[in-house]
């Protein structure tokens, strides 16, 4: 997919993920963490401030892992 596309198609936040396949979103987190595509946004630990980063999962990211996932179920 062209990066332009790729920019404006709708993102999804890992919450609306888990709360859709039934999932824990910690799951979710760890489905999507090395995948491709995914926006990490956030902060290093520093000495005063915790780390923090936000996932968003481009759609075209969800339709793919959800059937690579599909593809992998056990039979």
């Amino acid at each position: 997919m062209q990066e332009a596309q790729l920019a404006i198609e709708k993102h999804y936040s890992p919450d609306w993920i888990a709360d859709r396949w039934d999932l824990g979103i910690d799951k979710v987190r760890e489905i999507f963490k090395e995948e491709p595509g995914v926006i990490h946004v956030g902060r290093s630990e520093s000495r005063f401030r915790r780390g923090y980063f936000s996932m968003k999962i481009p759609e075209s990211v969800v339709i793919r892992v959800h059937a690579k996932l599909q593809n992998n179920r056990v039979q």
